[in-house]
């Protein structure tokens, strides 16, 4: 069965689905359309929350702030509010259209990101990326939740990497075109070039995209009872294979968002590489490295997992155990096309966990809990890696800065990478009991 399939060739109908719920059929072509239209929309999501990396360092000089400013301007200001506005703005998409969730944020992060250009001072500029943080909080978790309505468990690993393969590309598309545009127009006219287009894609949202009925593929009745935020948290962290994914997701995204965030800078300090040359080195990266290895960690999820559950989790555990070797050799590697090489293909494994991750939180929720489920993950995930890995990041870089001076990042970012270990370590030991706790949806 082919990845477009949402359910053995058979449409998938709206009708009565429940709160939220449309009129119209959701065939194999509509599930390939809304799979496409959710990657365009992670795309211009993370070109409007990537451009920041790219420009560091003339924000920095233009505002006048150090490090650890900055490393709290590109984290914790944005993942704060974009991981607390993610579960109840979560707990709307479970209850209500999931459509109108995603219509009012793509509106919401797109005029921030807009506003970013006009900040005259570091303050109003972390504002408004509290802003850009809060509008983006609502895609995944209804995304993630619209997704696992119309592609099948066995099948969703792969849906869902494909998904986040939108972020890859975003990532690439803000290194290459805020390198280019910043070093070029300066940083202010970049925040605007990529905000406007959003805009364009909320109208896609409100005229086209439609509600599946929830639960239809695992044969779940959609009952229109909801469960209280409490009762979710609590049937959701109830689960020891949750729980440990939760941590390990956290530790993953910790080593690998301080690489993304400061891989830039790290380029321009100790390789002298310009800004625009560093914004298609990083974003080719990203884009190409970082979008395979999601689809890769995704595929053989599903392969695997078909035989034993447990290969959900012994994947991401092998990419980690693969991709710290060759983030070291990035690190001090003395040439930049060798360091480079190194860190394209430590990206292809490091990101191994995004796609099963993903998948093992929907297949544990219930239908009306995904929402929430993918944004309880999330939160994990985004508030250690995005949140505090770029701070901690940048606090080392100004620690350690009287003693290696521009190289401090290395040993900032050698600090920050070996998080990857005890993330393999929660991989392990979810693999323990992730067969007894999906075992009552898969029956």
């Amino acid at each position: 069965m082919r990845v477009d399939e949402p359910h053995r060739g058979s449409a998938v109908v709206t009708e009565h689905a429940g709160p939220g719920a449309t009129e119209d059929r959701v065939t194999s072509a509509g599930a390939r359309y809304m799979l496409s239209l959710l990657v365009l929309l992670y795309v211009i999501n993370y070109i409007d929350r990537q451009i920041l990396s790219v420009l560091l360092e003339p924000i920095k000089q233009d505002l006048g702030v150090s490090d650890t400013a900055m490393g709290l301007l590109t984290g914790l200001a944005f993942a704060l509010f974009y991981t607390t506005a993610g579960i109840p703005i979560a707990r709307w998409a479970d209850r209500g259209s999931r459509r109108d969730v995603i219509f009012v944020g793509v509106i919401v992060w797109s005029a921030m990101t807009a506003l970013c250009g006009v900040a005259r001072n570091f303050a109003q500029l972390a504002l408004v990326r509290v802003g850009v943080g809060i509008g983006e909080a609502t895609l995944s978790p209804a995304a993630h939740s619209l997704i696992s309505d119309v592609f099948p468990p066995e099948r969703r690993a792969t849906a869902l990497a494909i998904y986040n393969i939108g972020g890859n590309v975003g990532i690439m598309l803000g290194f290459m075109l805020g390198g280019w545009i910043g070093e070029t127009f300066g940083w202010r006219l970049a925040f605007l070039v990529v905000g406007l287009p959003g805009l364009a894609a909320a109208v896609l949202v409100r005229t086209t995209l439609v509600e599946p009925i929830r639960g239809r593929l695992e044969g779940v009745i959609d009952a229109t009872e909801e469960s209280s935020l409490t009762e979710v948290v609590a049937y959701m962290s109830g689960q020891r294979t949750f729980r440990h994914l939760c941590l390990s997701g956290a530790f993953y995204a910790f080593a690998a968002y301080g690489f993304t965030i400061w891989g830039a800078t790290f380029l321009i300090r100790v390789h002298e590489m310009s800004l625009t040359e560093t914004g298609i080195a990083m974003g080719l990266i990203q884009g190409f490295g970082g979008g395979f290895g999601t689809y890769l960690g995704g595929w053989l999820a599903d392969r695997f997992a078909r035989g034993d559950a447990r290969y959900l989790v012994w994947i991401p555990a092998l990419g980690g155990l693969l991709a710290l070797p060759l983030l070291t050799i990035f690190l001090f590697w003395p040439e930049r096309n060798g360091a480079l090489a190194a860190y394209a293909l430590a990206m292809v494994f490091s990101v191994f966990f995004v796609g099963p991750s993903y998948a093992i939180a929907q297949g544990l929720a219930r239908p009306r809990m995904r929402a929430q489920a993918a944004a309880m993950l999330m939160f994990s995930i985004s508030l250690i890696g995005l949140g505090i890995a770029p701070l901690v990041v940048g606090i080392l870089n100004d620690s350690l800065a009287s003693r290696f001076g521009d190289e401090a990042i290395r040993y900032s970012l050698m600090i920050t990478g070996a998080a990857t270990l005890w993330a393999v370590v929660h991989s392990m030991i979810a693999a323990r009991s992730i067969r007894e706790d999906l075992a009552p949806v898969r029956e």
